[in-house]
Formats: C-alpha cells, sequence, structure tokens
C-alpha cells in the first residue's frame, strides 16, 4: 500500500497543489489512508517485547518438561514444578495479552464530577489550570495549622538519624 504519489512532470513548491501539503514533491497520506491501529504492533520495542514473551514462554515450557522427566526418574518434589512452569507460562501470556490490551484502549477521558473534587489553592487540575486561592484562614484554622506544623517538626528532630545503621540513609 503506497501512501506517497510523486508527481512526475511537476515542480511545483512544497504545499502548492497536488491536493495537500507536500513536502519535496510528494504529498501527505489521502484522508483513511492512516496507518491501522495494530501498527504500534510491529514497532521495535514491542518486536523485543514479543521476542521475549516467546523466548520465556518457550523456557518455562522446557523447564515444566525437564521437571516431568525429574519426577519420573524419581524425585518427588519435581512432580510440583512439572505443573508449576507451565501455569507460569499460562500467566506471560495473560500478560502479554492484557499489555496489548491497554495499548488498544484509548486514554480515559475527565469525567464531569473530576473538577468537583476540592484541591488545595495553587494546586494544578489535569488541564493544567491552577486552582485559585480561597478565603484566608481564620484564626482558629491558622493556629490548627501551627501545632500541626510543630507536631510534624518534632517527630522530624525524634526521627533524625534513626535509619542511617539500616542502610535507610
Amino acid at each position: 500500500m503506497l501512501h506517497y504519489h510523486r508527481h512526475p512532470g511537476r515542480d511545483l513548491p512544497a504545499g502548492r497543489g497536488g491536493g495537500g501539503s507536500g513536502s519535496e514533491g510528494y504529498t501527505l497520506p489521502m484522508p483513511g489512508t492512516e496507518a491501522p491501529r495494530w501498527r504500534f504492533l510491529i514497532t521495535p520495542k514491542w518486536l523485543a517485547w514479543h521476542l521475549t514473551v516467546v523466548a520465556s514462554v518457550c523456557g518455562m515450557l522446557w523447564l515444566g518438561d525437564w521437571q516431568f522427566h525429574r519426577a519420573i526418574s524419581g524425585n518427588a518434589l519435581s512432580w510440583a514444578y512439572t505443573f508449576e512452569w507451565p501455569v507460569f507460562a499460562v500467566f506471560a501470556v495473560v500478560f502479554w495479552a492484557k499489555t496489548i490490551k491497554d495499548e488498544f484502549r484509548p486514554p480515559a477521558a475527565a469525567e464531569p464530577g473530576d473538577d468537583d473534587v476540592p484541591l488545595p489553592a495553587g494546586a494544578l487540575r489535569p488541564g493544567g489550570a491552577a486552582v485559585p486561592a480561597g478565603e484566608p484562614a481564620s484564626p482558629e484554622e491558622e493556629a490548627d495549622l501551627a501545632a500541626y506544623n510543630a507536631y510534624l517538626a518534632r517527630l522530624h528532630r525524634e526521627v533524625r538519624g534513626h535509619g542511617k545503621w539500616h542502610g535507610l540513609r
């Protein structure tokens, strides 16, 4: 399927004639000839993902077969692994199929009720609009906020250095 058409014998500047905006003598695809939605499945990233899934499923099935041969030769524990590896292979195929299905699904549109969620002043809504500042806090709210901030500062001082011997700092 060709998407670009050469117009022989025409030396028109880009964007003139030929039914659309052109580039170097070629026109852009006609409406309705865009790439199918599944084209992302043959991009290098997805081809690597497909190859990884195929290799891992083959490996898991081979491991199941290997455990089966160990089980029939007398290793009783291998009977569990004989059935476990194929189950892992099924999980891999299900996960692979779900990633493809999720990629086909368009992004969810914001529901009308999403703007009704109260956000603090200065926070950004999904569209990028900032939430306007509301009324100034009352003296009681200011006192509660100051007490809470003091409490958080005290907790921070108490736990300072607790994690350095555990590799957390």
